[in-house]
């Protein structure tokens, strides 16, 4: 527990944290406030308990049903983390201020979904994630192309970044400057509501990006910090001399070692050290200071208040900090995690939390928490995708198919969002334990896949680029858009029609795979239409350096209006990836909830994959090589149907064209 004299600091720490609400607390008494050394006497803590905040009897009664299932619990997380029970009063009466201000449409999806927890566990869920300004230039540009969304059979888009940051020290946008605010190349607060409201008149769902583990050095909370307010100070990892910062340097993994090494940042203004672990303008938030959970739990439920359903929580596992430890996967973690569900359960239930865990699953899973006390609601499948790709450049499925059989032997509770790609790079956190017992070392392995889908190794037929490239370790990560990395660009480049058409063929296949995959898949705006590398980020001073900017391209619109045409590009592949589409949403197999399993195809270049719900079941077979293939199966349990064909297809020795698939589904 500590000492006496550092429980008390902890108290007057939390104490003066707390006036900072001017919202809720008067001038005088933040004037009143005991400078940060002082000590309070216990007796100076009064507990407030949360029933007395307010006359419930003017409550309305949805909120204090939902209010009172989950106050027990709520309080004891936050007063067993912060000891504070003032701060705990003051944020239920917040919590009943935000759901006030909840509009009737949002109340009204509260309620339904309520009633229907599993709702986005059914298999009509498609996302689409798109960055606002390439998609359509700003926020009304997008709602003017919910058509076109709608046509893509999309109905989860997620809005990358979009709240004010500064040019040039953004991140790609995750280093918020303001959270209430929107980027004013992008819109307005109004403009996203209106966005929203449009989205939700057509049955589609709207993802942001909450960063919560820092703010941008040019947030207001950093700005009086950097001035010296110690209030403020406290909201982040403030230091005047560099003992504890090595202290931690001894422990927690550099995240950038080349771009932006170390986690601490000097400041010669300021005469202190902060803690940043991403970049030198991101500061960190401690989360050990109450007013900073209060306060982002505010900036959540305001966001969500929007119109948001969908909050992805970007770099959760960094978000509690202890001395000692590598300050990953945290116990604390999951404290806040799971008061972040209750409190969206009380306000705006129909709201999910989507975790950011870039990490292998027995390190992803706890963030689902238990059945009995849930924390996300989805996490992104990250693993599943860099082996795929890994599966892609050795022609051999084996590691695949371990990491989808860990997938599969998962609660069918669990939901995982399926990608090919998404907005950063691919970073080759592989299985080498298993990769090693094949001759594969760690570090010339990663060699091999950067070099195949540079397209300087293997027989590729990849292009793209490196990312954070560490010429000491010889670690880097990947750059390129599907269909660069399919080959499309190069057949393109060198107009060879046969190997344009292996390359679609190929592009489709992946998606057909990642669509049979337990869970939701989600697209990368420009992929439904084949989209190629955009070199043009090296014209841009502040984007050069960054060569994730590579697959971070404008939509290209023209090409996008070739979608209707058969003989284009564009067409066949927009035209193959709905008719995938159509076939997941119709085809119960596909639920979130079914049962899956791997199917042992006897050849290292073909993955087998099976479902089964309710009486239906379907296989599939993907050929991850560039030559026929046969599948030593022999599944005679019944009569299958090549559901793309309608033709009988009978999986015995079967022949799977090379980068072809097949989607057989049993008929009797």
């Amino acid at each position: 527990m500590g000492s006496r004299s550092t429980r008390k600091k902890k108290k007057a720490v939390a104490k003066k944290a707390a006036a900072e609400n001017l919202k809720v607390q008067t001038k005088n008494e933040v004037n009143d406030l005991k400078a940060e050394e002082q000590v309070l006497a216990p007796e100076e803590i009064k507990e407030t308990q949360a029933s007395d905040t307010q006359d419930q009897d003017r409550r309305d009664p949805a909120f204090v049903k939902r209010f009172e299932r989950h106050f027990d619990e709520l309080k004891w997380l936050y007063i067993e983390l912060y000891e504070n029970d003032s701060m705990f009063a003051e944020l239920c009466d917040n919590l009943y201020r935000f759901y006030n201000e909840r509009n009737k449409d949002l109340r009204q999806l509260d309620c339904e979904r309520e009633t229907d927890p599993n709702w986005y566990k059914n298999n009509d869920m498609l996302g689409m994630m798109l960055y606002i300004d390439n998609f359509a230039g700003n926020m009304k540009g997008v709602k003017e192309k919910l058509d076109y969304l709608e046509k893509c059979n999309v109905n989860y888009i997620h809005l990358m970044p979009f709240l004010d940051t500064v040019e040039g020290r953004s991140d790609g946008g995750y280093a918020v400057a303001d959270f209430r605010k929107v980027q004013e190349k992008l819109g307005t607060m109004e403009d996203l509501e209106d966005l929203t409201a449009a989205c939700h008149k057509k049955n589609m769902n709207v993802c942001m990006d909450f960063v919560m583990n820092h703010t941008s050095q040019d947030h207001e909370w950093a700005k009086r910090a950097r001035q010296g307010d110690g209030e403020y100070m406290s909201r982040y990892f403030f230091f005047n001399n560099d003992t504890i910062p090595n202290m931690y340097e001894q422990t927690v993994p550099q995240v950038f070692p080349t771009t932006a090494p170390g986690n601490f940042t000097w400041l010669p203004d300021a005469g202190h050290f902060v803690m940043t672990s991403f970049y030198p303008y991101q500061w960190d938030l401690n989360y050990r200071n109450p007013r900073v959970f209060n306060e982002m739990m505010y900036n959540f439920l305001y966001l969500a208040n929007k119109g948001i359903d969908i909050i992805r929580i970007d770099a959760v596992p960094y978000i509690w900090k202890e001395l000692g430890t590598q300050c990953r996967n945290l116990k604390q973690v999951h404290t806040i995690v799971r008061m972040m569900r209750i409190i969206s359960e009380i306000v705006c239930p129909s709201v999910l939390l989507l975790g950011e865990v870039v990490m292998e699953p027995e390190k992803v899973v706890p963030y689902f928490g238990t059945v009995e006390k849930p924390e996300c609601h989805m996490l992104y499948n990250v693993t599943t995708m860099a082996t795929t790709w890994h599966t892609v450049a050795t022609r051999d499925v084996s590691l695949l198919k371990k990491q989808l059989d860990i997938v599969n032997g998962l609660p069918k509770e669990y939901v995982f969002l399926n990608y090919l790609r998404c907005h950063d790079d691919i970073g080759w956190g592989l299985d080498y334990g298993t990769l090693m017992t094949e001759g594969k070392g760690e570090r010339s392995h990663k060699q091999y896949l950067n070099d195949y889908f540079q397209g300087i190794a293997g027989n590729s037929n990849s292009r793209g680029e490196l990312y954070n490239a560490d010429p000491v370790s010889g670690d880097a990560r990947f750059c390129a858009t599907t269909a660069s990395m399919c080959g499309i660009e190069k057949a393109g480049f060198e107009q060879d029609a046969a190997a344009m058409e292996q390359a679609i063929r190929f592009d489709v296949t992946l998606h057909a795979y990642m669509f049979m995959q337990s869970g939701i898949p989600v697209l990368y705006s420009g992929d439904e239409i084949a989209q190629v590398n955009d070199y043009t980020y090296k014209d841009d001073f502040n984007k050069a350096d960054d060569s994730r900017y590579i697959h971070r391209g404008k939509m290209n619109w023209e090409n996008a209006a070739k979608a209707d045409d058969p003989d284009t590009v564009e067409g066949k592949i927009f035209r193959s990836l709905g008719k995938l589409e159509e076939i997941r949403k119709s085809e119960k197999a596909f639920v979130s909830f079914a049962d899956s399993w791997t199917i042992d195809t006897w050849d290292a270049g073909i993955l087998g994959m099976g479902r089964y719900y309710d009486g239906d079941k379907i296989i599939g077979f993907f050929n991850f090589s560039e030559n026929d293939r046969i599948a030593w199966v022999n599944e005679t349990d019944g009569i299958y149907e090549d559901i793309l064909t309608g033709q009988i297809v009978q999986p015995v020795a079967l022949n799977v064209p090379a980068y072809g698939f097949y989607y057989l589904k049993k008929i009797n």
